[in-house]
């Protein structure tokens, strides 16, 4: 008797973590926190599938294994590559960072822009002191066409662009502004970009902010569009799942990155890395490359994707 409750109090924890991201269901503020560290869970599960084993309660060791499947089917096809669309066009790369309320290091920034060239920064967190940094440092030279939505606090966003682009209606949900613009290169279709910073869900008055920016962000559709930014939010998220499910792929998850985590970066909160930076874009599209790198002072990795346009 002993042995059977001990294995079921065991089990049924992870148990209960599988059936809810599974099923994308939303019951708790607290749990739209703990899913983002599904990966470590998929990982800790083999436990009970031994442990079971061991105490020979082969019900509960039925559970864990289903348990530990159903886990492992959530989260390890981002550590695999896959098939890419027939999209053998023009290269288009976009880069995203968050600054942390504009502390982080532009100087760095513009010499990751210089290394790495992008044809779009996607900028989080973007004060106005922060933009009169990289300014001063010639990023509006190196990349002209700005939408400058800076603003004091962790509100503000912005988008660089080396070709010419056009605004549409800033994504405002509770004071977060995300930019947002279709730019036009110089070889294939326009492309839209959003900038994308929704409420962190940290605290439970937060988390209806959280929801509908994430909700406002434009769906798959006709028009090519890539999601950049810091999404406060991990692919165990149902709102990341639900962008997926309209027509987009995350970049990391299809070269195989899919665990490399954004955040925190090493030396700020001692919580385990997560990976709530993404670069989405539309399924028609190919990602030829994908990166995470380091930026001072900010607790961020910026993001880093080559994409080729059909």
């Amino acid at each position: 008797m002993i042995r059977t409750l001990l294995a079921w109090l065991v089990v049924v924890p992870f148990a209960v973590w599988a059936v809810l991201r599974v099923t994308g269901a939303d019951i708790a503020d607290r749990w739209i926190q703990l899913v983002a560290f599904t990966p470590y869970v998929a990982a800790a599960s083999v436990v009970p599938v031994l442990l079971t084993g061991l105490l020979r309660r082969w019900v509960p060791m039925a559970v864990a294994v289903v348990t530990a499947g159903a886990l492992a089917l959530a989260v390890l096809p981002r550590y695999f590559t896959d098939a890419q669309p027939p999209a053998n066009g023009a290269t288009f790369r976009v880069l995203a960072a968050n600054l942390a309320v504009g502390a982080g290091d532009t100087t760095e920034l513009v010499q990751l822009v210089e290394r790495l060239k992008p044809d779009v920064l996607a900028i989080q967190e973007l004060t106005p002191e922060a933009r009169k940094r990289l300014d001063a440092l010639g990023l509006r030279k190196r990349m002209p066409h700005v939408v400058d939505r800076s603003q004091g606090g962790v509100w503000g966003s912005g988008l660089y662009s080396l070709h010419p682009l056009t605004e549409r209606p800033l994504i405002a949900l509770g004071r977060f502004r995300q930019a947002r613009a279709v730019i036009k290169p110089p070889k294939g279709p326009e492309i839209e970009v959003v900038s994308v910073h929704p409420c962190a869900p940290s605290h439970a008055e937060k988390m209806a902010c959280w929801r509908s920016g994430l909700a406002a962000l434009p769906r798959a559709g006709e028009r090519l569009t890539v999601l950049a930014g810091d999404f406060n939010a991990t692919l165990d998220h149902w709102p990341v799942r639900a962008l997926l499910d309209s027509g987009y792929r995350d970049a990391a998850d299809v070269t195989g990155q899919g665990f490399t985590a954004t955040w925190p970066q090493q030396g700020w909160r001692p919580l385990p890395g997560v990976t709530i930076d993404h670069v989405l874009a539309d399924r028609r599209m190919g990602v030829r490359a994908f990166s995470v790198h380091e930026l001072s002072d900010t607790d961020h990795r910026p993001v880093f994707a080559e994409l080729t346009l059909p």
